[in-house]
């Protein structure tokens, strides 16, 4: 089965929604799994990776959840497939470098996905578009339970779950949300919030996770710690943390706006005005721009023009999606200008943005003129 023929087409997964998703774009839940028995994928040879991966692939193939699935061997799959698997997340860059005896099973949704000898046996992970935590646990668990009717994990009554590495062990559960935080970036108050998230044991990431960079001021903020505490437990107190943080970037947006509207015009304009007239532009100035020009449709500063539309640029303009829609193979150069020629001509129908008026008189206006 071909991938890309597969795969959701970005413009349908822009238009996804779920609750919170002006600033929660994605919920998430994983679990780490290994067979009991077997050697952890960092340790084993080549023949016992292929041995894992062809009891998982079956038993995960034939989940009622996973009718349909696109099923395939790592070494199977391209580098542009693997980096376009790595843009939209649903794998990781740790697994983009696999190859034989390492594989993948998505589901038709790409709700469900199943990494199979990444750093253990199976990453099981869920997916839910805006904050939707508590549904992604559920639908993992029960994956999750299934799977273990079927095979015999690595176990232990002391320490739960036995992981590769130690962070993991216990229940091997991983539950983070990505969020598009503009407003505390722009306020200078991301700092402050990302050390008092650190300090409540949660991790806070960059886009792509684990030693990455906050591009389009995205972050992705997850538990750290997977031991002592139970699944529940954990999926309840990200969900506080979360709410805290959707909070807080509420009130930078509305404090901005009433304290310096100026300042956000000047950034959503310039933003727009790059981007609706660059001839050439990078993957990370793109991202960053595109954040906030999907702040100014958050607020409204971009009437009749949906969010789904930004978001959809945020897939299509990173290297793996925009090289995909040329045959022959791209330089970091050509793929800035070809990138620069896709965002104007899809912004062409996008007026500039409307600021509102400062105080209670616009300026160049008397009252007569209102």
């Amino acid at each position: 089965m071909d991938l890309h023929t597969f795969l959701v087409p970005p413009a349908d997964t822009a238009r996804r929604k779920g609750p919170h998703d002006r600033i929660v774009m994605s919920s998430r839940v994983r679990l780490a799994r290994n067979l009991k028995e077997a050697a952890f994928p960092g340790w084993a040879k080549k023949p016992e990776r292929v041995r894992v991966l062809e009891a998982l692939r079956p038993a995960i193939e034939n989940l009622p959840e996973m009718k349909d699935s696109f099923s395939e061997s790592m070494d199977n799959l391209t580098t542009l497939d693997k980096q376009i698997l790595v843009e939209r997340h649903l794998i990781s860059r740790e697994h983009a470098a696999k190859s034989a005896g390492s594989g993948l099973v998505l589901n038709r949704e790409e709700t469900l996905c199943f990494m199979i000898n990444e750093e253990d046996h199976v990453r099981m992970q869920a997916l839910r578009p805006g904050l939707q935590l508590r549904q992604a646990w559920v639908a993992i668990d029960q994956a999750d339970s299934e799977l273990e009717r079927k095979l015999e994990y690595a176990f232990s009554p002391e320490l739960g779950y036995l992981t590769a590495c130690p962070t993991n062990i216990g229940t091997g559960i991983r539950v983070s949300a990505m969020l598009h935080l503009p407003g505390l970036v722009l306020a200078e108050q991301i700092t402050p919030i990302i050390q008092s998230v650190n300090k409540l044991g949660l991790a806070v990431r960059g886009l792509y996770g684990e030693g990455t960079e906050a591009l389009g001021n995205v972050f992705q903020v997850s538990n750290q710690m997977t031991l002592g505490e139970s699944e529940s437990a954990i999926v309840e107190r990200l969900e506080k943390v979360l709410a805290q943080l959707i909070e807080h970037e509420e009130n930078a947006r509305a404090s901005l706006l009433e304290k310096k509207p100026k300042m956000v015009y000047n950034h959503i304009g310039r933003a727009y005005g790059i981007l609706a007239n660059a001839h050439s532009i990078s993957s990370k100035e793109t991202m960053n721009l595109l954040s906030l020009m999907r702040l100014g449709v958050d607020v409204a500063l971009f009437p009749g023009v949906d969010r789904s539309l930004v978001d959809e640029l945020f897939i299509l303009t990173q290297p793996a999606h925009l090289q995909k829609q040329h045959s022959e193979k791209l330089s970091a150069e050509e793929r800035d200008l070809l990138r620069s020629d896709m965002v104007r001509e899809r912004l062409k129908q996008v007026s500039r943005p409307v600021a509102r008026p400062v105080g209670p008189t616009a300026p160049g206006m008397d009252k007569q003129d209102k």
